[in-house]
């Protein structure tokens, strides 16, 4: 009988197949075990960079800001004042506060956000529309320097009104960084404490809780917003401002910059600036019912 001869190549190709199957058999359940274990994580989307804690749009207590006389300062706070008195000064020179000339009184603004920093609020009040003001800045660590933040000079503000001026922003910018916070600031509590350096004494609306501000129906409580970009933008209606409440505005950017502040009276959407005439004044003038600081220890 003769015998079956299978050729070599037809062999070799037979062998290759059987291996080739035998090799998938193998694998086969392992990759069926490992697609069982497979963690998917799902990547979270895109948050914008806020300078301010997130989730924190809704606020919560905040402290108001105080103001104190000089009797009800701490022995600390007076001997710091007069420590920087001299500074104070050639500041305030600088800009043309004549702080030289009359006698000048002082308050403390007591701002919970800005701990880390004496502020005093200088009056000198010659009479009815003379009547001149300015925040000072002193830093309590000896980390940065006296600022000065002009608000009145006999009546008029001295550039633009304080609460959009650039100098106001800058000053609060250079304040912010030398404070060194070591968490992320209260939205609210710093927008309050910049309305208070610019010259107001802000008390915020509450819409829910407070009968007096329903009145304004165009008053809107505190908010934050988070533009898409990042940032962040801090609204409140102060209703103690006098004639009328106003609402104020704050820009920040991502890195907690003040960037611009808006400050108009409650439903007064756009403003149309007049330049000033040849003869006119710089600056505009205040109205006589602004609030007007009237205690304070007088500086000689």
């Amino acid at each position: 009988m003769a015998q079956l001869r299978i050729p070599p190549l037809l062999l070799a190709v037979l062998s290759i197949a059987a291996l080739c199957a035998l090799a998938r058999a193998q694998t086969e359940p392992a990759q069926d075990t490992s697609a069982t274990h497979l963690k998917v994580t799902p990547v979270p989307a895109a948050v914008p960079p806020v300078p301010f804690p997130p989730g924190s749009e809704t606020p919560g207590p905040v402290a108001p800001v105080e103001y104190r006389s000089a009797g009800q300062m701490s022995r600390e706070d007076l001997d710091l004042e007069a420590d920087a008195e001299s500074s104070i000064a050639e500041h305030a020179a600088r800009i043309g506060l004549e702080f030289s000339h009359g006698a000048w009184s002082y308050r403390q603004l007591v701002c919970p956000a800005l701990p880390n920093h004496l502020f005093l609020r200088f009056l000198r009040n010659a009479g009815t529309g003379d009547v001149s003001v300015f925040t000072a800045s002193i830093p309590r660590n000896g980390e940065g320097r006296v600022r000065i933040i002009p608000i009145r000079l006999r009546g008029y503000s001295l550039f633009s009104p304080a609460p959009i001026n650039a100098l106001t922003i800058s000053a609060f910018n250079h304040i912010r960084v030398e404070e060194h916070p070591g968490k992320t600031p209260d939205w609210l509590g710093t927008a309050l404490c910049y309305a208070a350096l610019a010259g107001a004494h802000p008390q915020v609306a509450n819409l829910v809780d407070d009968l007096e501000s329903q009145k304004f129906l165009t008053a809107v409580p505190a908010r934050l917003e988070i533009p898409v970009q990042g940032g962040a933008i801090v609204s409140f209606t102060d209703v103690a401002a006098s004639p009328r409440p106003m609402e104020w505005t704050m820009t920040f950017d991502r890195r907690g910059r003040l960037l611009k502040a808006a400050h108009l009276p409650v439903g007064q959407l756009t403003v149309h600036p007049v330049p000033p005439g040849a003869g006119e004044p710089k600056g505009a003038p205040w109205p006589p019912t602004v609030d007007v600081d009237s205690v304070g220890s007088t500086v000689k």
